[in-house]
C-alpha cells in the first residue's frame, strides 16, 4: 500500500523556488535537500522534490517539458474556501501567474496558480 507521494518536479533555480514555496508556508526536509534539491511538506504525507534540470535528467532519458508546455495539473484538496483563496493569492503576490479567476460553483471552489517554473497548481475546497 502506498504510503506517501513525492512529486519529483525541475526547477530552474531551487533556492528561489525554496524560498516562493517557503513563503507558501511549506515545510523544508533538510534530511532530504541539498544544493541540487528541496524537499517541501505540502500536506501529511505529501511532498514536492524540486530539483534543478541537471538532476531531474539523471532520472530519465526523457527531455524534460519546456516552461510553455504542460503534461499534468496538480490538484490539492484544502481545508476550506478561504484556505484556496489565500494560498492562490499568495503565491501570486511572490510571482506565480495567475491561469484563471476563483470558481465558486454549488459544491466546490478552486482557484489554481503557474509556480515559477511553469507548474500548474488547482486548489480546491469541496463542500460538504
Amino acid at each position: 500500500m502506498i504510503s506517501a507521494v513525492y512529486l519529483n518536479m525541475p526547477v530552474a533555480d531551487v533556492a528561489r523556488s525554496r524560498e516562493f514555496f517557503t513563503q507558501l508556508d511549506f515545510t523544508v526536509k533538510e534530511e532530504f535537500s541539498g544544493p541540487d534539491n528541496v524537499c517541501m511538506i505540502i500536506a501529511p504525507s505529501v511532498a514536492v522534490m524540486l530539483m534543478n534540470h541537471e538532476k531531474f535528467k539523471g532520472f530519465t532519458n526523457k527531455e524534460t517539458a519546456p516552461k510553455n508546455s504542460s503534461e499534468v495539473i496538480l490538484s490539492f484538496a484544502c481545508d476550506s474556501a478561504d484556505a484556496v483563496r489565500s494560498l492562490s493569492e499568495k503565491a501570486i503576490s511572490l510571482g506565480a501567474r495567475k491561469i484563471n479567476e476563483p470558481d465558486d460553483n454549488d459544491f466546490m471552489f478552486s482557484w489554481g496558480f503557474e509556480d515559477l517554473d511553469g507548474h500548474l497548481w488547482d486548489l480546491f475546497w469541496m463542500k460538504p
